[in-house]
């Protein structure tokens, strides 16, 4: 069946309202779920021109752009958000596509292939109303939808366990930083206290101009490819060889620097991993702390609620909020001794390695989920 006959197209522009709402980006979706990391609270006024679409709990949100997989099951407290136009809101026909079956049908090879080959764009591809109704799908009768949903629903259940095992690690991680570093908040173990500028040798940020980016190439990161100890590279920037070399010219990141978002939803941090060749835009901010600071240590440092509360105080807002280079500089840090602070690095390393070996679980069970969509949905 034509994928248009089976769907009907939901969702509306956003209405003024009083007060704050969550906004929700392409970004901030991981696949299936909302990274609560990446949400930002916006009002009327200062959301962003993209946070125009509201939907219903009768929905399905799934992500426009060539190249995603970003699917999100609406449910009665997720349809009071804001969400990007950069999703589609559709809900299935009646008798012909049951909602969990459409969920699981908007992430297999066959639909995602096809939403590809028919995105149209210069920049950034992405599909439209007409593209969709270009697209074919497979259409189980009624009662075989109830059977693939029931053996989807306990696949995603496993995942989940592997997806909670991974989120109690984070939790180990920050607890072992109280145990070891205390509450920053209240210093008790009376740490030495310097502001990030005498903790560091270098604090700037991206590029100012405007980028010559490609279709792919060496990553160009902004504020959004920035979470908390890791980075977002689904919807990311390229530029080449050359425009790298220029920007190069003013910066070159290098293992170790911490990076952190300073626009939009600021206060993000993660440091610079071996051999991770990238340039960054001006919502990126760099530091390059001293020998005195391990980089884990930092960027735990950093994401604490001692810092956040800094930089919340300092942040500006405008149209957005901003965190500006003076008062990163301004923001004031602790200096326990190196070697506690290499401790905690080498827990941190040992803490990823079984991260690691669950994630490697979790991809393998993402592959049979895989080809069993491709089995149902052709």
């Amino acid at each position: 069946m034509r994928f248009i006959d089976c769907i009907n197209i939901t969702g509306e522009s956003c209405k003024a309202y009083k007060g704050n709402k969550e906004y929700i980006s392409t970004g901030a979706v991981d696949v299936d779920h909302i990274d609560r990391n990446q949400i930002e609270i916006v009002n009327y006024d200062s959301k962003p021109s993209r946070a125009n679409l509201i939907t219903d709990d009768k929905s399905i949100l799934f992500a426009k752009m060539q190249g995603t997989k970003k699917v999100l099951l609406i449910d009665q407290e997720l349809d009071k958000n804001i969400y990007s136009t950069g999703f589609f809101s559709i809900a299935p026909k009646q008798n012909v596509l049951k909602k969990e079956c459409l969920y699981y049908l908007l992430g297999s090879k066959t639909f995602l292939s096809q939403k590809d080959k028919y995105c149209t764009g210069a920049t950034q591809k992405s599909i439209t109303l007409e593209g969709l109704k270009k697209i074919e799908i497979t259409v189980p009768n009624l009662e075989e939808q109830d059977r693939i949903v029931k053996i989807l629903d306990t696949i995603n259940n496993i995942l989940e366990s592997y997806k909670k095992e991974l989120e109690n690690y984070d939790r180990l991680v920050k607890a072992r930083f109280v145990e070891m570093f205390g509450d920053l908040k209240i210093n008790e173990k009376r740490w030495n206290s310097k502001t990030f500028e005498e903790m560091s040798v270098l604090i700037t940020d991206g590029e100012h101009a405007t980028p010559r980016r490609t279709t792919e190439g060496i990553y160009l990161l902004s504020a959004r490819n920035v979470l908390n100890h890791s980075f977002q590279l689904e919807d990311v920037d390229y530029i080449d060889q050359e425009e790298y070399d220029r920007i190069a010219r003013r910066i070159v990141p290098k293992k170790g620097d911490v990076l952190v978002s300073c626009s939009g939803t600021v206060g993000r941090c993660c440091s610079v991993p071996p051999n991770f060749k990238f340039q960054m835009v001006r919502s990126v901010a760099l530091i390059r702390f001293n020998d005195e600071i391990n980089p884990l240590f930092a960027e735990y440092m950093i994401a604490s609620d001692y810092i956040q509360e800094q930089i919340n105080r300092c942040k500006t807002i405008s149209s957005q909020a901003n965190l500006f280079q003076g008062k990163i500089k301004m923001l004031r840090g602790f200096i326990p001794p190196i070697e506690l602070q290499n401790e905690f690095a080498d827990f941190v390393k040992q803490v990823d390695k079984s991260k690691l070996a669950i994630q490697k679980s979790l991809d393998k069970l993402e592959i049979l989920k895989n080809s069993l969509m491709q089995k149902y949905f052709g």
